[in-house]
């Protein structure tokens, strides 16, 4: 299991953001506790006013509103009846067990996971000290639980969350079935907590998989000076469409200031993943011996891997980015080491793609038990031929031998003659 603990000034835009999941059929409310009357029956005002009958008893606090998620193995089923006993031994567990906090379970990914929102101010008006709490207090709790519910530990390699993140629906958000707004918010809040990204560039790199863009305007605008962002739709061309929205009206605030904010930190954190892409690349360089871009880009795909070239208004390349969207990692190109950037991966492509034939290269080690082997429709049947046979006939093309077998013998140089006078 792994927690996460997100805190807040506004517990009106936690519960915005559930609510709203809610209403759209990816979320559904399985506890409410310390609430009064049946479950089904409260309304936004009803759950907003609980909160804020505790917030209103110290408003010196500014940040006084906690939204947590508990996100579980993909392998892992849980019915509703034992995620509730799990949050509800969680909120003990880190000292919210007494506060009043909804539980919401979400759909929207392919592993189990809930939402927890609730406020850190008590009945008598003081406040739940959130400082260090997922260390020191979130991550005990958490390693207990994993063992008393017997739940995959977040530690194990076999843990796995496989979060998907669904595009833009644009032809929705376009003709009003869908608010714009709702569109990108769950398409950015997801990319922004989920990748691994070092600069706006990459940032967006990952955004437009999912038909959003963030935009900082032309260099010479007050919006670009000021450090200001806006995020609009993406049509299948890649073009913007529909009213742009001010990044600071999203509930997940992603501003350039907040964005700015993670590059340090997932530097480090996609770091372990460096070499692993490498690899991915190099394998499927060894599988051709001249490899067009086109083949290049397809075969990173089917390892659910981005690459995507840059190029200016010339046509000319200029940049290269890798997305790696199992890792959730995004690299540039000259950042994964020399030779990795557009211009060198470009060096080694050709104009056609010609399979490298691995199994006539490894007989030498290991002669099949069949003697033809097809490489394909379109490439002629290969002989395979003992080890010996095969060196003789490769040093008899070199001219090093005869073709019966006989040391290849010297020719003597004809001695030129002048011509007589």
């Amino acid at each position: 299991m792994v927690a996460k603990i997100v805190s807040g000034k506004q517990i009106r835009g936690i519960l915005h953001y559930n609510e709203n999941k809610v209403t759209a059929g990816q979320a559904q409310l399985i506890m409410a506790s310390g609430f009064a009357g049946e479950i089904d029956r409260m309304n936004f005002d009803n759950k907003l006013k609980r909160f804020e009958n505790l917030t209103m008893l110290n408003e010196k606090v500014k940040t006084n509103a906690l939204h947590i998620s508990l996100n579980f193995d993909a392998s892992e089923k849980l019915d509703n009846a034992r995620l509730q006993a799990i949050a509800n031994a969680y909120m003990d567990k880190i000292g919210f067990g007494d506060q009043p906090f909804l539980v919401y379970r979400h759909g929207d990914a392919a592993h189990t996971h809930v939402h927890i929102a609730t406020t850190n101010i008590q009945p008598g008006g003081k406040r739940i000290a959130l400082h260090n709490i997922g260390l020191l207090v979130s991550e005990p709790a958490r390693k207990q639980i994993e063992q008393e519910f017997n739940l995959v530990r977040a530690e194990s390699k076999t843990f796995k969350q496989q979060a998907a993140i669904k595009p833009a629906d644009i032809e929705k958000a376009v003709y009003g079935h869908l608010p714009t707004k709702r569109a990108i918010s769950n398409v950015v809040g997801a990319v922004m907590s989920q990748y691994k990204y070092t600069s706006l560039a990459e940032f967006n790199a990952a955004l437009k998989q999912f038909n959003v863009v963030a935009d900082r305007g032309k260099e010479d605008t007050m919006m670009f000076q000021k450090k200001g962002l806006i995020y609009s739709l993406l049509d299948k061309d890649g073009n913007k469409i529909g009213v742009p929205i001010k990044a600071s009206a999203f509930y997940s605030k992603p501003t350039l200031a907040n964005l700015e904010m993670n590059f340090i930190p997932n530097a480090e954190k996609r770091r372990p993943y460096r070499d692993g892409l490498k690899e991915n690349i190099e394998n499927v360089f060894k599988g051709y011996h001249q490899l067009t871009k086109a083949t290049f880009i397809d075969e990173l795909q089917k390892q659910n891997i981005q690459a995507v070239f840059r190029q200016n208004e010339q046509g000319l390349t200029y940049g290269l980015t890798f997305i790696d969207n199992t890792n959730k990692t995004v690299f540039k190109g000259s950042d994964l080491g020399k030779g990795y950037g557009a211009g060198g991966l470009t060096k080694r492509f050709g104009t056609m793609d010609k399979p490298v034939q691995q199994a006539a290269r490894s007989y030498i080690q290991q002669p099949p038990k069949t003697n033809y082997l097809n490489i394909s429709d379109n490439e002629p049947e290969i002989k395979y031929l003992q080890p010996d046979v095969f060196e003789r006939q490769l040093m008899t093309l070199m001219g090093k031998i005869q073709e019966d077998g006989g040391p290849l013998t010297p020719r003597r140089k004809k001695k030129k003659r002048g011509i007589g006078l």
